[in-house]
């Protein structure tokens, strides 16, 4: 069957499938703020042309003109949405640095509703239909596997079992080809993968010989072959694993985060900025006279709570909370329990609603926080389960939340038990680990689930 590569349409199919669903989101924000499809005021035409022009910069800075058959349809998508996030940002910005508050909000929060909802649903429909396609059989890419043991055997039954990526291996190549599913020696590699249109070589690290590498390499960058190097990594356990260079030496680090690399870090802080000006500037601007008045005339002290915690790499910060307690010598010793006596009945309500944390936003615009991480304990609580809990300190390699995985999945409140703070610490870790920006936002909705209907731990 022949292979015809389409793929190299993708880029213009996937731009202009982008252009159009943002253009139609826009002129459905039209028609449902100004209740007509085209715009009448002269300042709209430069807004439009600014969202176009600005998506296609991000298309390709952002790499959204590809989609890896190697990641998930999650990962994918979190590009996606990436891309998304850093377009809001700067259309935001274009907004606040002209001050081109005449543009309507409502206007732009529908545009981009209607545009993140069509690119998402059009592209998570395209991903299906191309795996679909290649398990009938297109769109495939054949590969060889050099060096026959438990990583190449793993690597077989992973292509098999996910038929959607379109790998499909034509056999193993060893230097003892008297074993099962062996269909030649590494030697007769070079010839097999030129008479059959081999278009990657998996090389086995621990089942050949340096020689062999070098060979293999040469003969693929000389016939346009992708060439991949495995190695028996599996040792280490579930881990994060990037290849950083010293010189020309190649070192495998193994407990790598997402958020170490610089890219991810900027996409982060602005979104933790944004987020955090707006909740500013619409929230706090209001709330904090309102709620500040109903502390001081509940009970004597000042508005906020400010407590030495924890930050990033175990820097200490001043995490500010409105106060919900009367002033006590207890305060960073002492955990909230049911009926403590020391909240306040203002207090009681901030801390059921979590508004008491709002302040912590301040945190955020400052760089001492994040919108989401693992939340910030005292001192003093840190102090008590580190030393019990393993690896309890890289919930510290990143910068702590207002929210969290842990919080969204109902670990809030009081930690009264050991069995409490280590599902807190595993979830924390599991975050570190698997950050993105998609996992975020999704978290970011958990949680306000989990402050409406969950409240059973939050006293």
């Amino acid at each position: 069957m022949a292979n015809r590569r389409y793929s190299r349409y993708f880029p213009i199919i996937f731009l202009i499938a982008d252009l159009f669903f943002l253009n139609v989101g826009f002129l459905l924000a039209n028609k449902i703020r100004f209740g007509f499809w085209w715009y009448e005021s002269s300042a709209y035409p430069f807004l439009f042309a600014f969202l176009n022009v600005t998506w296609v910069i991000i298309y390709f800075l952002a790499k959204l003109d590809r989609v890896d058959r190697e990641k998930s349809v999650v990962d994918n998508i979190s590009q996606v949405l990436l891309g998304l996030t850093i377009n809001l940002a700067i259309v935001f910005g274009m907004w606040v640095a002209t001050k081109a508050y005449f543009y309507s909000r409502e206007h732009l929060f529908y545009t981009y509703l209607f545009f993140s909802a069509f690119v998402v649903s059009w592209r998570v429909g395209f991903m299906y239909l191309i795996r679909y396609y290649r398990q009938k059989g297109f769109n495939i890419r054949n590969v060889l596997i050099v060096g026959y043991g438990p990583i190449g055997r793993s690597l077989e039954k992973h292509f098999l079992e996910n038929p959607g990526i379109g790998y499909v291996s034509g056999g193993f190549f060893d230097h003892n080809v008297n074993q099962k599913n062996v269909v030649g020696n590494v030697d007769d590699v070079m010839e097999y993968a030129k008479e059959n249109h081999v278009d990657i070589l998996f090389c086995c690290l621990p089942k050949l010989y340096d020689e062999d590498i070098k060979k293999l390499v040469d003969f693929a960058e000389n016939n346009l072959i992708k060439i991949k190097l495995l190695d028996n990594l599996r040792v280490v356990g579930d881990k994060n694993l990037s290849v950083q260079k010293y010189g020309t030496i190649p070192v495998i680090n193994v407990n790598s985060i997402p958020l170490d690399k610089t890219l991810n870090r900027f996409f982060k802080r602005v979104f933790d900025l944004a987020f955090s000006f707006f909740v500013m500037i619409f929230v706090l601007s209001w709330l904090i006279p309102l709620v500040g008045l109903l502390i001081k005339l509940e009970s004597k002290g000042p508005v906020f709570f400010r407590q030495t915690r924890h930050g990033k790499n175990n820097t200490l910060f001043l995490c500010w909370k409105f106060r919900t307690m009367i002033v006590n010598e207890e305060a960073d010793t002492k955990q909230a329990s049911i009926n403590d006596s020391r909240i306040t009945k203002i207090g009681a309500i901030l801390r059921k609603t979590s508004i008491d944390e709002f302040p912590q936003f301040i945190n955020v615009f400052l760089g001492d926080m994040s919108i989401v991480g693992p939340r910030p304990h005292p001192v003093n609580l840190n102090n008590i389960f580190s030393p019990k809990i393993d690896r309890f300190v890289q919930r510290h390699a990143v910068k702590p939340g207002v929210t969290g995985l842990a919080q969204a999945k109902g670990y809030r409140g009081e930690t009264q038990t050991f069995s409490q703070m280590y599902g807190r610490v595993r979830l924390d870790r599991f975050y570190v680990k698997n950050w993105s920006l998609l996992l975020d936002l999704k978290i970011i909705l958990l949680t306000v689930y989990t402050i409406i209907w969950k409240t059973d731990n939050v006293y």
